[in-house]
């Protein structure tokens, strides 16, 4: 039972060869039949009528003699004479049998086309075979006498060092191409079995590698794929361990505050000033956990894909200045200036996910922005999208922290945003709702000089 890939090769090659084989000899023994035979019986009357003729033209040689001196030069001959008495000169033929109707035809003066007439035979082709029906027949005169000549070539002779070449180059090309397709199997087929024991290892959690990916051909090509799948899982992988260690963290660290501030409330011993302290710690700790569990939630369906878009037509422009009212009081008691240019401009989208965006952004413009900073918003409309841009002049990202930025749970340099709370989910559920309308999101940053965001997104159909 062929279980492996080599072996399956092997037998398929060698099958392949040995059908091919077949199917090229039938090909050339229909050619040999069509062309070649024609041609070879055309070819060896002249031959035989330039014997005939040469022996006419010269009566005082011996025939003989004659005929023998041309079986040695590789022909095989039989001459019959009118009583039907025959003579065989050279090499002896396999199959003596003559029908005395093509003697009797020689001899009254015709041609006979033993070659031609030859019957077809798949295995055996005429040009092989050593008959004595297989010869080309002419009248021959000499010395007054008619005789009927009958002659082929000597395949034997001629090919007596050849035929055993070709068959020990068949034998040999047969032999050392199984051997080479044993070989050539085997390096085709080892870096898949490497590429299976790599899969096994990545199944059981092993993301440490190693493939040759030096090869310029589709196993090469599949390899680095392999390596780039296993590199993504492994960050994948570590994202999710990040993943869990930062929400674990996140859910402890409100929990043990809400423990420790209900305790001192249990104890009766706080004043009401410290009471109120105490109580309003509490409060925003909970608030801080159910924006939390929102954005898992949010975050969790925008993972799954379901079907959360409930598109409709919308005045983009009128959302953020919606938005922005409801900031003022914020953008005020923090001495920002805020400008915009929103021109009436109408998209197809899912006005509240959308919103998420513009809230996230803002909050963060303004969260990480110095005082008497400044936010600018602009909407550039094209032909078929609509580009939001939202720039602060905060404290910027670093190079290493802009290519996190969309990463979830990640926050920047604790050291510049200890005033600073998030979840560091915000921009991961900004980067999932853009990439679910098909649009684009990009930021350019530099430390200490502000963040520029820049949505574009599809104006959408009804």
């Amino acid at each position: 039972m062929m279980k492996s890939l080599y072996l399956k090769f092997v037998v398929i090659t060698i099958g392949i060869m040995i059908v091919s084989s077949v199917t090229a000899f039938f090909i050339s023994n229909a050619y040999y039949q069509q062309k070649i035979k024609p041609y070879n019986d055309q070819k060896n009357t002249k031959i035989a009528q330039d014997m005939a003729l040469f022996a006419e033209r010269h009566p005082e040689i011996l025939l003989n003699d004659y005929l023998s001196s041309i079986s040695t030069m590789g022909y095989q001959v039989y001459l019959v004479d009118q009583s039907g008495a025959g003579v065989f000169y050279g090499a002896s033929f396999r199959e003596k049998k003559l029908s005395k109707a093509a003697v009797q035809t020689v001899l009254n003066g015709g041609t006979y086309h033993g070659m031609l007439q030859f019957p077809r035979s798949t295995f055996v082709t005429g040009f092989f075979a050593n008959e004595l029906k297989n010869t080309i027949g002419v009248p021959l005169t000499h010395q007054g006498k008619h005789y009927a000549l009958f002659m082929r070539p000597d395949i034997k002779l001629l090919f007596n060092e050849m035929h055993f070449l070709f068959g020990w180059l068949l034998i040999l090309s047969f032999i050392m191409s199984i051997i080479l397709v044993l070989f050539s199997t085997k390096y085709l087929v080892k870096p898949i079995s490497k590429l299976t024991n790599a899969t096994k290892l990545l199944a059981m959690g092993n993301f440490d590698v190693k493939l040759d990916i030096s090869r310029h051909d589709e196993l090469g090509e599949l390899s680095q794929s392999f390596m780039s799948m296993a590199r993504k899982l492994e960050q994948n992988d570590d994202m999710r361990k990040e993943f869990i260690s930062n929400i674990s963290h996140d859910i402890q660290s409100p929990l043990s505050n809400i423990k420790g501030y209900t305790n001192l409330l249990e104890k009766g011993s706080a004043n009401p000033a410290e009471r109120a302290e105490y109580i309003g710690i509490i409060n925003g700790e909970i608030s801080r956990l159910s924006t939390l569990t929102k954005q898992l939630l949010l975050l969790a369906s925008l993972d799954h894909n379901e079907d959360i878009l409930n598109k409709s037509r919308f005045n983009l422009s009128q959302q953020i200045k919606e938005l922005i009212r409801n900031y003022q009081w914020v953008i005020s008691d923090k001495e920002i200036m805020l400008s915009y240019s929103l021109p009436d401009v109408d998209i197809f989208a899912d006005p509240s996910l959308i919103n998420t965006v513009w809230d996230n952004l803002l909050s963060n413009a303004i969260k990480y922005n110095h005082t008497n900073g400044s936010i600018e918003i602009a909407i550039e409309e094209k032909e078929e999208t609509v580009l939001v841009v939202i720039a602060d002049t905060g404290m910027g990202l670093r190079d290493s922290e802009k290519e996190r930025i969309f990463d979830r749970f990640f926050r920047a340099d604790t050291s510049r945003t200890r005033s600073v709370e998030g979840t560091g989910l915000g921009l991961s559920i900004v980067a999932e709702i853009v990439k679910l309308h098909d649009g684009t999101i990009k930021v350019i940053s530099k430390e200490n000089e502000g963040t520029t965001f820049i949505i574009e997104l599809p104006r959408g159909d009804n």
